[in-house]
C-alpha cells in the first residue's frame, strides 16, 4: 500500500483529490458490505432485523450473527476472507449507532455489542441501499471533488451540468 506524504496530504494543492480519495473509500466499504451481505440469507430474512459483524476474532473470516427486533438470536453465518478487499469493515451508512437503531435493553443484541467486537448492521437501511444510485452519486461527487482542484490549477476555465444538445465546442 502507498501511503500518502505527509505534506502533500495535508497540502490544499491536493484537496479535491483527498476529498474524491475519501468519497471512493467509503464507496467501497458500502459496496463490499452489500456484496458481502447479499451472500447470506440474512438480506430475504424479514425476520433478521441487525446483524453483528464480528471482524476482530479471525483475520481469514468474518463471524455474522442474526437478531430479530426483539435482540434475540435468529441465525449465525460465516463469510470467508480470501482477499484483502473482502474484509467487512465499518461502514457508518449501515452501522446501528448511525443509524438510530433501536437496542433492546439486556438483549442478546445488546450482549453482543457490549463484548466490543465488531460492529452491528442494520438490515433495514441495507435493504433499502441502492447500489446503482449510490455508484452514480458516488461518481458525480468525485468528479467535483476532482473539479475543484483542476479550476484551482486552470486546466478548466468553464462547463455545463445537463444534458445539453450544444454542437458550440466554446460552449464550455
Amino acid at each position: 500500500m502507498i501511503h500518502p506524504h505527509t505534506e502533500a496530504s495535508n497540502s490544499d494543492e491536493f484537496k479535491g483529490f483527498n476529498e474524491a480519495r475519501r468519497i471512493m473509500w467509503c464507496h467501497d466499504a458500502r459496496a463490499r458490505v452489500y456484496e458481502r451481505f447479499e451472500q447470506t440469507s440474512f438480506i430475504g430474512d424479514t425476520n433478521v432485523a441487525a446483524v453483528h459483524v464480528d471482524n476482530t476474532t479471525r483475520a481469514d473470516r468474518v463471524f455474522l450473527v442474526a437478531f430479530d427486533k426483539a435482540g434475540q438470536q435468529v441465525g449465525v453465518d460465516t463469510l470467508y476472507i480470501d482477499e484483502p478487499n473482502q474484509h467487512l469493515g465499518i461502514a457508518p451508512e449501515f452501522d446501528h449507532d448511525f443509524t438510530g437503531m433501536d437496542v433492546v435493553p439486556d438483549s442478546q443484541l445488546d450482549q453482543a455489542i457490549s463484548r466490543e467486537n465488531g460492529w452491528v448492521v442494520n438490515l433495514k437501511v441495507l435493504r433499502e441501499y441502492d447500489s446503482l444510485a449510490d455508484c452514480r452519486a458516488t461518481q458525480r461527487a468525485v468528479f467535483l471533488a476532482h473539479l475543484q482542484d483542476m479550476m484551482k490549477n486552470g486546466d478548466v476555465r468553464g462547463f455545463l451540468f445537463g444534458r445539453g444538445e450544444s454542437d458550440d465546442t466554446d460552449a464550455a
